[in-house]
């Protein structure tokens, strides 16, 4: 059964939450810090299914039982597949928040950010500090109210893992959609990775029908290829728009999206293959294919086209590989890990926040009517992709130019100009 773990400092609304997602008074609820020091479990059933829910004691409490309630808390964790991390929506995060913070990011577990005790829709428009805890949106609940456990609860299910029936565990795997135009060489490239025909491959496009799942291994890591159809700018049949559709699906899907691209025929739509990944979050990996069959004396003014033709790509990472020659399979692999960990970082809020300041040092900032834009601070609210939330005094004071300067900024010194990253203005009252 699934286990979702209860975590975060004393008196934040933990047991009134375990109780109401249980259907029941099950935990002694009370506004005294410390009342519940031992683990307690209970079965929430759904209609999506069952999981068993863990309600801990608060952690960094101050108090003689502080160390035994972490232990409890620690061997809670140790199977679980979810944390639900609690905190009070009605105030910015304490020391002890970012505390609990910090040692959930230790343990690697997957982390939902739980706002409590936000009683009224119009509490929620304060939930802003909350995002420097690191843990992407707060979901505000009420358990007095019963506000937000629906949403809760499909945000639970959401990131709970898919049970395997087999009974070893489930290695998680790189997820790479193979995406380009009808006969790109898409096909050759997954047999040739394969060593094997496992994919038709055919000179005439639309071959493929479906997206076409393969597990491979390569130095240690884990990989499941999407191999899908190709797209065509105006499906010919039923068939073909339901194959383009599980395309669009894959892309969904993916960790990293390999864009095939034949050097002999690029065009309008690989930009919008490669806009449509990056707008959903997704790094994408220029996979030049048929390079062998271009002559060295012509590679130079190959590339220089391929630069000219994907010239809005020209900050992607880009390989050339041969499904002949097998050249570049290795680095394709490589390029796709490290893509993914470029997805997946992130930045500490003080190192942030001193990159912040010195941007604006450096230019004007935009002002309206004599009254300048300032930035409160900044932090980063999700990984996959990275996502930055700004706090300022007046959002509508942020114009394009200067939106588009933090971008390059963000691009350029914190090296995540080859993956799609957010930016997003909130507004917030300056202190005093």
């Amino acid at each position: 059964m699934h286990k979702v773990v209860i975590v975060g400092r004393p008196n934040v609304g933990k047991s009134s939450l375990f109780n109401r997602l249980l259907g029941r008074r099950s935990a002694v609820v009370a506004d005294v810090p410390g009342v519940t020091r031992d683990l307690k479990e209970g079965v929430v059933e759904t209609e999506e299914g069952r999981f068993l829910l863990v309600d801990t004691g608060g952690l960094w409490s101050g108090d003689r039982w502080e160390k035994k309630i972490q232990e409890k808390v620690d061997q809670a964790l140790e199977s679980a597949e979810l944390v639900l991390f609690a905190v009070d929506g009605r105030s910015d995060p304490t020391p002890a928040d970012h505390e609990v913070a910090e040692y959930l990011r230790r343990k690697g577990k997957p982390v939902l950010l739980v706002a409590t005790k936000v009683d009224s829709p119009s509490h929620e428009a304060y939930l802003g500090p909350l995002y420097a805890l690191g843990f992407g949106d707060p979901i505000p609940t009420s358990s007095e109210h019963a506000r937000g456990l629906g949403e809760l609860l499909e945000a639970i299910w959401q990131r709970l893992p898919v049970k395997q029936m087999d009974s070893g565990p489930e290695v998680a795997g790189l997820r790479l959609a193979i995406v380009g135009r009808p006969n790109a060489g898409k096909s050759s490239l997954l047999n040739a990775i394969l060593g094997e025909e496992r994919v038709i491959v055919s000179e005439e496009p639309g071959t493929t029908r479906d997206a076409i799942d393969v597990e491979v291994f390569r130095e240690g890591n884990r990989f499941i290829l999407l191999d899908t159809a190709g797209i065509r700018k105006r499906p010919e049949s039923l068939v073909e728009e339901l194959a383009i559709r599980r395309s669009f699906r894959a892309i969904e899907e993916a960790d990293v999206v390999l864009l095939v691209v034949d050097p002999f025929q690029v065009g309008d739509r690989e930009l919008k293959l490669a806009n449509r990944a990056l707008e959903g979050g997704k790094p994408v990996l220029l996979t030049i294919t048929k390079w062998d069959l271009v002559k060295r004396e012509e590679a130079p003014k190959v590339r220089r086209e391929l630069r000219e033709r994907l010239a809005h790509l020209e900050h992607l990472p880009r390989v050339y590989t041969s499904a002949f020659t097998k050249q570049n399979l290795d680095k394709l692999f490589r390029e796709a890990v490290r893509l993914h960990g470029l997805n997946h970082a992130r930045v500490p809020t003080s190192e942030l926040n001193r990159w912040v300041a010195l941007w604006t040092s450096k230019v004007q900032l935009p002002n309206f009517k004599g009254k300048p834009l300032k930035i409160l601070y900044a932090t980063q609210a999700q990984v996959a992709p990275p996502t930055f939330v700004l706090f300022v005094n007046h959002p509508e004071f942020v114009t394009r130019a200067f939106e588009n300067y933090l971008k390059n900024r963000i691009g350029e010194d914190l090296g995540l100009k080859e993956v799609p990253f957010r930016l997003v203005f909130r507004g917030r009252r300056e202190e005093g």
